[in-house]
């Protein structure tokens, strides 16, 4: 396999050292989205890191999850090539642009589609042992069809235990423990996961301040505006308990979905159980140019709706046993300023990874604009401006 079975259409986002195309399948003529990595110019972590997302998207078959199809290394282009499922509806993060753009909000009964569909994608990685630590409304598909995919597994990782030190993330919606330089759990993700249902209500994330310092003390003791009254008192109660700041007082993924007023709102009342089973680490090869064989073998098979559930779907080429955004962020001049600055953070910066640890060795202390003034608590900082 190589790029040559693939037509780039359009390019969909670009990183320091990746790139998403839109394409288009020579063999079956369907879209999907690729993934290039430039992977001989990663450090070995960030080569892990790559390798990891390929893992997490091969083990894992659910409809709320965006799908793996294949994955193989290019020799020509000496790039690592995963294929996804394309999401022909953007990401979260966009349409709330839109939203802003023309003053309207979303509906409830949409909020509750994307909130329990996510959910029960993100119980998925959960069963696994595995959290997502990425949890924002960029990485939050949407489909025409009305599925919403939960995507993105670049940071995921396997907490063997239950629990993770190392720190990472999106500071806007990072957990309180996060922010503590604490151990975490998959109670870090609930909390990500009510930043970004107080983010489709409101169109803002819940917390907000002009410094590092100030988004500290609001998350740590999870202060956040009333949502519009419009909205229902269900909603109300279960941000409530989403976003406290005690992990241990948050709900699991389960008894969310198990909550009988979460469910009244939930179409489709199953759980969607996914058969997932955690596939081993792929290895890097001494000669980069045999990482194909170390990869997971493609699986161009999906879920289709049928009598208003999904079931599993097979091609007669899924090769896959054992085994068995993406999007450019448009900024909008006419959106909300504050909505806006703290995504060129997260979009503009020329390394994923490294502006990662930077935010997080030592949360209180980084810049988050250029317009922020410098703190006289914190003296000695290696100063970096983001922007």
């Amino acid at each position: 396999m190589s790029l040559d079975n693939f037509q780039i259409i359009t390019k969909l986002g670009e990183g320091a050292y990746s790139t998403v195309f839109k394409v288009q399948r020579h063999s079956d003529l369907k879209i999907y989205a690729l993934k290039k990595v430039k992977i001989e110019k990663l450090t070995e972590k960030e080569k892990k890191n790559a390798l990891n997302e390929i893992r997490i998207l091969a083990s894992i078959k659910h409809p709320n999850i965006i799908s793996y199809k294949e994955a193989f290394f290019d020799e020509n282009d000496k790039s690592l090539c995963l294929i996804m499922e394309f999401a022909d509806s953007g990401d979260l993060w966009q349409k709330i642009q839109r939203c802003i753009k023309n003053s309207i909000k979303l509906r409830e009964s949409y909020i509750w589609s994307i909130f329990t569909q996510v959910t029960k994608g993100l119980k998925t990685l959960h069963d696994l042992g595995v959290l997502h630590r990425d949890l924002k409304s960029a990485n939050v598909f949407l489909n025409r069809d009305g599925t919403i995919k939960l995507g993105d597994m670049n940071v995921s990782k396997v907490a063997k235990d239950g629990f993770l030190k190392t720190q990472t993330g999106t500071p806007y919606y990072a957990s309180p423990e996060v922010w503590k330089d604490q151990k975490y759990n998959n109670k870090s993700d609930i909390w990500s996961l009510g930043c970004v249902l107080y983010e489709a209500i409101t169109l803002n994330p819940p917390f907000t301040a002009n410094d590092m310092e100030g988004l500290f003390d609001r998350v740590t003791k999870g202060q956040y505006k009333p949502i519009p009254s419009e909205y229902s008192n269900d909603l109300v109660f279960l941000l409530s308990k989403m976003l406290d700041s005690n992990a241990d007082n948050r709900p699991s993924c389960d008894e969310i979905l198990s909550f009988e007023f979460v469910r009244k709102h939930c179409k489709d009342k199953s759980m969607n159980n996914s058969i997932s089973m955690l596939i081993q680490p792929i290895k890097i090869p001494g000669e980069i140019n045999l990482l194909s064989n170390s990869l997971p073998r493609a699986d161009y098979g999906g879920f289709e709706e049928q009598d208003g559930k999904f079931t599993q779907s097979y091609s007669k080429k899924s090769l896959q046993e054992p085994y068995s955004r993406l999007p450019a962020i448009k900024i909008n001049n006419k959106a909300q300023r504050k909505h806006i600055d703290f995504h060129m953070i997260i979009e503009n910066s020329t390394d994923r990874l490294k502006r990662i640890r930077e935010i997080y060795l030592s949360p209180l202390n980084v810049y988050m604009t250029p317009g922020i003034k410098k703190s006289n608590k914190y003296i000695g900082y290696k100063k970096k401006i983001f922007g």
